[in-house]
């Protein structure tokens, strides 16, 4: 993974970047990219929910590029693999923007069934965990404070899964 690397990321993925205070590091080096209903998603939720990481608007606007989805390309990302109704808003969002590009990017989520779809759609050489990125960039600290499922392991066994399925 080269510095400036294209990066689709998922709501999920923002906002583990930003509990484990890796989220400059990741912007730093990467192009992160991402959707407008993921950033929706991340600005909203309880902020009385145990464990809530809160996300603010110079966190997703600085050093972050958003795309807009249309229904368009939701219905196009649903015709070509109608499992894709199933998944998350965002994920679902992101996925439909993936499929319009013709640019070299990678993405990385920590959603088993985004992997799913993902490798139904002939993107497997595409998914990368958190885990991938946080070494890519020396963020190495962070790499000890992740979630288990935004590791290789997690990964590895989605990517299995859909292989399979």
């Amino acid at each position: 993974m080269q510095c400036r690397q294209i990066v689709l990321v998922d709501t999920n993925v923002i906002i583990e970047a930003i509990r484990t205070n890796c989220w400059a590091a990741l912007t730093g080096h990467y192009q992160i990219e991402t959707v407008e209903k993921c950033i929706e998603e991340a600005r909203t939720g309880d902020a009385y929910r145990a464990g809530y990481i809160k996300v603010t608007d110079r966190d997703l606007r600085e050093r972050l590029i958003a795309h807009g989805v249309t229904n368009g390309a939701l219905a196009q990302l649903i015709v070509r693999e109608p499992l894709a109704e199933g998944l998350d808003p965002g994920e679902k969002h992101l996925w439909a923007h993936a499929l319009s590009r013709t640019d070299a990017w990678i993405t990385t989520t920590a959603d088993g069934s985004a992997v799913r779809i993902a490798m139904k759609l002939g993107w497997g050489d595409r998914l990368v965990s958190l885990e991938e990125l946080l070494h890519g960039c020396g963020a190495k600290a962070a790499v000890r404070a992740l979630n288990r499922h935004f590791r290789s392991a997690a990964l590895s066994g989605w990517r299995t899964q859909g292989l399979l399925t």
